[in-house]
């Protein structure tokens, strides 16, 4: 599949590229909307770097800057970067992400449709291991209350919130953090609830899940990705916390893993890039059932709660096997 997608034409490729950039839309003004300037500034910050960086490897490597540029390949890595990152960070760690997504996890392998491992990801995940305090460090917004454009840029550019001790006061932890905190305190289901859950799924998060849905459906509807990763990958997370419900405790809220952290946009954006996943259509299906199962086994027993970047690493990891190794998994001339 890695080869196919190299090789295809960079016409259509770009197409691919910017109906993704589309169906994100929503999901970038609903995250805009919940987190503030600081959020923008990511994204621009992540956007040029990432520009950047492509630009000087093909440089280095000799080759045409234009076409790689053109495919929107970077852009799309970069906008995936900054959804994940919280908002308010110091300037350099969007930078740093970009750079490292796209010159150790997309050059280095020889560039676009040739990468083992999901670009965007291992540039978060980097940040994440090294940062967990900044990365874990949530603005958290009353309301009847923002900060200005002016003043987030100030934050951004002197050391991000964990150098403003003045503002510990409106930041806090995801709805996954908190979930999981309480489990391990033994809270109630009420406090429990009344603390993570909001109308339908995870506070402060289920509106954005719910736009990367819509932008997920918007893709699946024009056949930019199939339904194979996405239903087998919520399927798997969604069965996960049932048995987890009925097995250990009644307290882990199935609305507020479906519809929490950055689970649709691992649904429908991350695990379907078309590089890193397995080629088959069957082979997809294990790929995403897999990542579903890291993904619940991360949040629910390891140090990152939202694990998405982890869970799509490790899948990454095991698609050579499924693609090369389990005939079974090959495409069938009906597939």
């Amino acid at each position: 599949m890695t080869f196919e997608f190299a090789n295809k034409n960079p016409a259509s490729v770009a197409i691919t590229m910017q109906s993704v950039l589309l169906a994100l839309l929503p999901g970038c003004l609903v995250f805009i909307y919940q987190t503030g300037w600081g959020s923008v500034i990511n994204l621009i910050l992540a956007i040029a770097s990432a520009l950047a960086f492509e630009t000087l490897s093909q440089k280095l490597r000799k080759r045409p800057v234009k076409d790689a540029l053109a495919d929107y390949s970077c852009v799309v890595t970069a906008v995936l970067i900054a959804l994940c990152l919280p908002p308010l960070l110091p300037w350099w760690m969007p930078v740093l992400a970009s750079g490292f997504a796209i010159l150790l996890a997309k050059q280095v392998f020889g560039g676009l449709g040739y990468n083992l491992f999901n670009p965007a990801m291992v540039g978060y995940a980097i940040l994440l291991i090294s940062y967990p305090g900044d990365l874990g460090l949530w603005l958290i917004q009353p309301d009847g209350f923002s900060l200005s454009l002016i003043e987030c840029i100030k934050v951004v550019f002197n050391g991000g919130l964990v150098a403003q001790p003045q503002w510990d006061a409106i930041t806090g932890a995801t709805s996954l953090d908190l979930q999981r905190d309480l489990l391990l305190q033994g809270a109630g289901s009420e406090i429990i609830a009344q603390q993570t859950q909001g109308v339908f799924g995870a506070l402060h998060s289920e509106w954005v899940n719910l736009a990367y849905l819509a932008g997920g459906l918007y893709l699946w509807q024009k056949r930019v990705i199939s339904w194979h990763i996405p239903l087998s990958f919520l399927a798997t997370l969604a069965l996960c916390t049932l048995l987890h419900q009925w097995l250990v405790t009644d307290t882990l809220f199935l609305s507020v893993q479906v519809f929490g952290g950055a689970t649709m946009l691992c649904a429908f954006f991350i695990s379907t890039d078309p590089v890193s996943a397995a080629a088959s259509n069957r082979g997809r299906v294990l790929y995403a059932a897999l990542t579903g199962l890291l993904v619940y086994l991360i949040r629910n027993y390891g140090a990152y709660p939202d694990s998405i970047a982890f869970a799509v690493l490790l899948a990454n990891c095991t698609v050579p096997l499924i693609d090369r190794l389990n005939p079974w998994l090959y495409p069938q001339p009906d597939e």
